[in-house]
């Protein structure tokens, strides 16, 4: 038994299959599943219950899997450790984002990133906020951008303060309308993302301010860029951040932004890591990277964003 083969057990039960795991271990199938057999074998337990369609994991196979996580975050804090002793920004660093930032930050600071330490590589993951505390929590990422406040067990960075904009047709009567209030949205008009996403959840949050219930709305997207689309062709109104609006606004032909007057509607963008997490201060540069690529307005300086330690 050895790390590798931990790596391979870790990846089916995160995946459920055993032909993305061969993918995100960069192996072949056969050669994934032939290990993980032979690991079986070894250890004389079942790890996983395999069908034509799925593959979940055993009891046994439940507590091997959260035994053989925590000796791959221990490897990890040790070459982190390493790596930090040495003054190197080398190796990967895993960085996760929620859906609803990632396509619109990542351009920003990336290459920022890349150019303030050529030696170090950039792992980004796209995924919804549970999904990502989840991993974090494992240690299969180092830092996650999230825009929802976490718990103790996090060390929370803020990054910036993004304003929700309000988009609708070209044509709605609120288009014409100077100063825009949460009050003035009929709620049966707004679009939202479908559940699991905290856009979602930040959406319905400032509606609750003015009173308002949500639950007749009918249509629902997975994605900023396709709610937009539906705005776009009169379907109705919706929130988006303020970095969405800058990006997708070429290809919005029919689309009226306007800023909320009363400033309610907003959500902080923080970078999340570990209590305890070996290169905080490497984490503290890549922060501050992120927060120079957006606009100035946006950003939260650092000691007076309520940093959570």
């Amino acid at each position: 038994m050895n790390l590798r083969d931990l790596q391979y057990i870790d990846a089916v039960a995160r995946l459920g299959q055993f032909g993305k795991a061969a993918e995100a271990c960069h192996v072949s199938q056969p050669t994934l599943s032939g290990q993980i057999k032979k690991l079986e074998d070894y250890l004389g337990v079942q790890l996983f219950e395999r069908t034509t369609k799925s593959v979940r994991l055993t009891p046994a196979g439940e507590q091997i899997v959260a035994l053989a996580r925590k000796a791959l975050q221990i490897t990890r804090g040790i070459e982190d450790l390493a790596a930090n002793l040495r003054q190197e920004t080398v190796g990967s660093l895993r960085i996760g984002l929620i859906p609803t930032i990632a396509p619109y930050l990542v351009p920003r600071f990336v290459r920022r990133l890349k150019e303030a330490f050529p030696a170090l590589k950039p792992i980004i993951q796209e995924d919804i906020t549970d999904r990502l505390l989840a991993q974090l929590h494992e240690g299969t990422l180092d830092a996650a951008i999230l825009a929802t406040g976490t718990d103790a067990r996090y060390v929370e960075l803020p990054l910036y303060r993004e304003p929700f904009l309000l988009a609708l047709p070209e044509d709605h009567p609120l288009a014409r309308k100077q100063d825009i209030t949460i009050g003035d949205l009929d709620p049966r008009e707004l679009l939202l993302l479908t559940e699991g996403h905290c856009f979602r959840d930040q959406a319905m949050d400032v509606c609750r301010l003015a009173d308002m219930a949500v639950e007749g709305t009918e249509l629902a997207a997975t994605s900023l860029a396709t709610l937009l689309q539906l705005v776009d062709t009169g379907q109705g109104v919706t929130l988006v951040p303020a970095l969405t609006w800058e990006q997708a606004r070429p290809g919005m032909e029919h689309v009226a932004v306007h800023p909320f007057r009363d400033g309610s509607a907003e959500r902080t963008v923080r970078l999340v890591l570990r209590k305890g997490y070996p290169q905080r201060a490497l984490l503290e540069k890549v922060a501050a990277i992120v927060r120079d690529s957006v606009p100035e307005g946006m950003r939260i300086t650092p000691g007076n964003g309520n940093a959570r330690h």
